[in-house]
């Protein structure tokens, strides 16, 4: 565009900040800056969230309390008194939509700015207000907005892009209103013009995909004079994101395809066959399946990439560790690499467990031709980290699980073939290299998820691996029924812990799940639960109206709830030590402290098929896909499972929504759209692959299948003929412009 010099300079971002402040100003610049605005290149990408028509105004009834808003309407009316103490006058506006009135307060300090108000908007006029949207006596308000008039305006361009053109409202701030953003591009792009901007998208791409050219797409999206402008425009924006995303992507699997790894193919009668012979249980035909696809691509010389996700349940560790014994049976080791403590040690309890004495290679009673299993963490002794080296670098064990710790130096393999990564999406790809590169040659590697992603997610953020579902659950697998439990009714609060302490009675254990660990804000923003705690006298139990809802205090509340007398408690949270959390967990299975008050650290992994209740309090404060997670604890053994979502959230918001889905349907599919819907892209990427969080501006994964299919098919094209792009260096340039520098480090390495 107008500028490439690199942002990573800290000089060059000063030179374009000054280049911004020559460009709109000073004042406007510095009010730039507090959206991430920092030089003209960033300002023409700031692009508007939606358009507006003069006399199509914005339906009022929309309008969400805590929002900032951008609103088209009408005056209605407008009356002035003196404020309370007679120093200020007070002017409520009304506007309207044509169906709903909205009051508008200002504050005027004298009788000259209330009849410069009366002036800006009489009756009848139509003008842009933007505000923050507020809560008063229970109805929605602005206060004290910017405003624009659409009429009598000075600039005449502006005057004609109101009423003929549709009009651009901005992501914007109460200091910072749209039409001033408006205002500001306008000074930027007039003097430009379309070759000032340059066509970095191959050319027999923009052909065949009916794309407008670069310059002219900034004007359409900006300065359109139809709507069907600033749609090709959008299209436009939002086949370049997913483009530069999935080049990064394809050249990341050429660059790994390019290795070469140890084949490890199947051995008849080997520790595979005597693994399954020894389960319990039956194999699903999906992990049958699965099963297969991975060992067909652990045969290969070429670095094995898959991704395994399933549906809470639905044994991908059972999959993952017949893929480490296949390694295993051709000679080599695996490593699994998980994202906190507790899961790792959950892990080797459970693949521990799995193999038996063909996990005890070496050790009284253990098969002769078994192999042995490693834990690694951070907290462990010197002593055990020493045997645990050890056993890793003298190839003794088989399986190497472990955390961060990992990743260090100090940890070699005699013949790294597998890894698995649990969890993936909490590592970066740094990390998952520095794992990789411990293997003497390009070890596979399989990536699990538990949880679900959609299809048009995984074919975006995943488009560098194949990807393996699960979705069928084991028979016998008990349903777990949820339900949503309000916070201001006591008498449901009481029926919860007795729902408790009725399990508890059965044999069998509980989760009581709180969003914080200590109290770390003011009394007045406790949150929802709490607020509603308080409100009431916990008429027949609940926790204590005052108490917070974190572990400890949770923890101390429920030791004075009448209906848990005797009923011993335990508490879980990653500000424990190693060992106080493997005693809290092994207490808790063991049923000497059934009822677990814990945080989300429980969420993945953690499998107690005693565990047959979970609460949640403040359930409206977690996603969705993380509440399947949690609710997924419950219920893994032979009695159903049941959940309890504690919410104040108020029936039909966003909040409520998102409990009422997982009311509905156990489908973690499902959920996983509704999800995405909810958060959007942003959250979803985080540390996958290669993106930041917010580098997602225009696409929509959902909406976007058919763009982001093409897209992928060009990014392919273009990366079998120009693998390192040294034809087309300004795609690279544009992908360390999207792609977060501290994951770029694999787009050079050839």
């Amino acid at each position: 565009m107008a500028e490439t010099v690199d942002p990573a300079d800290a000089d060059a971002a000063e030179l374009m900040t000054r280049r911004l402040a020559r460009a709109v100003g000073p004042a406007t610049a510095k009010a730039l800056g507090t959206l991430g605005i920092r030089s003209t290149d960033e300002l023409l990408r700031h692009f508007p969230r939606r358009y507006l028509h003069r006399g199509k105004y914005t339906p009022l009834a929309d309008l969400v309390p805590g929002e900032h808003a951008t609103v088209m309407a009408e005056v209605a009316d407008i009356e002035s008194r003196p404020a309370r103490n007679r120093k200020l006058q007070v002017v409520k506006v009304t506007i309207t939509d044509g169906h709903t009135r909205l009051p508008l307060t200002f504050f005027a300090r004298n009788g000259g700015m209330v009849a410069h108000l009366r002036r800006q908007l009489p009756l009848g006029a139509s003008a842009m207000f933007s505000g923050q949207v507020s809560l008063y006596q229970g109805a929605p308000q602005l206060t004290h907005p910017e405003y624009e008039p659409l009429e009598d305006e000075a600039d005449e361009s502006l005057v004609r892009a109101h009423v003929n053109r549709p009009v651009p409202v901005y992501p914007a701030t109460a200091k910072l209103p749209s039409w001033k953003i408006a205002k500001a591009i306008r000074m930027v792009l007039d003097p430009m013009s379309e070759s000032d901007t340059s066509e970095w998208l191959p050319d027999d791409v923009v052909q065949r995909r009916h794309l407008p050219a670069a310059g002219l797409a900034l004007r359409m999206i900006h300065q359109p004079t139809t709507d069907e402008e600033w749609k090709q425009a959008q299209r436009r924006y939002r086949y370049e994101e997913a483009f530069i995303l999935q080049t990064a992507l394809a050249r990341r699997r050429a660059d790994i395809a390019s290795y070469d790894a140890t084949p490890r193919p199947p051995r008849p009668d080997a520790l595979v066959d005597a693994l399954d012979e020894q389960l319990p249980f039956a194999l699903t035909a999906g992990q049958l399946a699965v099963s297969e696809e991975i060992g067909a691509d652990l045969a290969g010389d070429e670095p094995m990439q898959r991704l395994l996700q399933g549906e809470v349940g639905s044994g991908k560790t059972v999959v993952a560790l017949r893929a480490m014994l296949q390694v295993i049976d051709a000679g080599g080791q695996a490593a699994l690499l998980a994202p906190t403590e507790v899961l790792a040690q959950q892990h080797a309890r459970s693949i521990a467990h799995l193999l038996g004495p063909l996990g005890e290679a070496g050790m009284l009673g253990g098969a002769a031709d078994g192999t042995r299993i490693a834990l690694l963490t951070g907290s462990m002794g010197a002593a055990a980290r020493r045997q645990a080296l050890a056993d890793a670098a003298s190839g003794a064990a088989g399986i190497v699980i472990g955390t961060h710790a990992l990743l260090s130096e100090q940890v070699q393999f005699a013949d790294l073939g597998l890894t698995v990564v649990d969890e993936q999406h909490r590592f970066g790809v740094e990390q998952r290299d520095a794992l990789r590169a411990k293997g003497r040659t390009m070890p596979h590697q399989l990536f699990l998820t538990a949880t679900p992603i959609p299809r048009s997610v995984a074919m975006t953020f995943f488009g560098d691996v194949d990807v393996s579902t699960l979705r069928e659950i084991p028979a016998g697998r008990p349903p777990v029924e949820t339900f949503r439990v309000p916070a201001d009714k006591p008498r449901w609060l009481a029926r919860t812990w007795e729902k408790v302490a009725e399990e508890v009675g059965k044999g069998n254990r509980a989760y009581v799940v709180a969003p914080r660990i200590t109290s770390s804000t003011p009394e007045d923003d406790a949150g929802p639960v709490v607020t509603a705690l308080r409100a009431t006298d916990a008429v027949g139990g609940g926790v204590h109206p005052g108490e917070p809802s974190t572990v400890e205090d949770t923890y101390a509340a429920l030791g004075r709830e009448p209906a848990l007398a005797g009923v011993a408690l335990a508490m879980m949270h990653g500000r424990l030590s190693a060992e106080e959390k493997d005693a809290a967990m092994s207490d808790f299975a063991a049923g000497r402290t059934p009822v677990l008050v814990t945080t989300t650290v429980i969420e993945v992994g953690v499998d107690v098929p005693e565990a047959t209740v979970m609460v949640i309090l403040d359930a409206d404060r977690f996603g969705i896909s993380q509440l399947h997670q949690l609710r997924g604890r419950v219920g893994r053994g032979t009695a159903p499972g049941t959940c309890l979502l504690v919410s104040a959230a108020p029936e039909q918001s966003p909040a409520w929504e998102r409990l009422n889905a997982l009311v509905e349907t156990t489908d973690g599919f499902v959920l996983a759209e509704r999800d995405l819907e909810q958060r959007r892209e942003g959250d979803v990427l985080g540390a996958a692959q290669s993106g930041r969080g917010n580098s997602l501006t225009m696409l929509r994964v959902l909406r976007d299948r058919e763009l982001i299919e093409q897209a992928r098919d060009d990014a392919r094209a273009l990366i079998a003929i120009d693998p390192n792009l040294a034809h087309h260096p300004e795609v690279l340039t544009e992908i360390t412009r999207l792609v977060d520098p501290d994951h770029e480090e694999y787009l050079d390495r050839a």
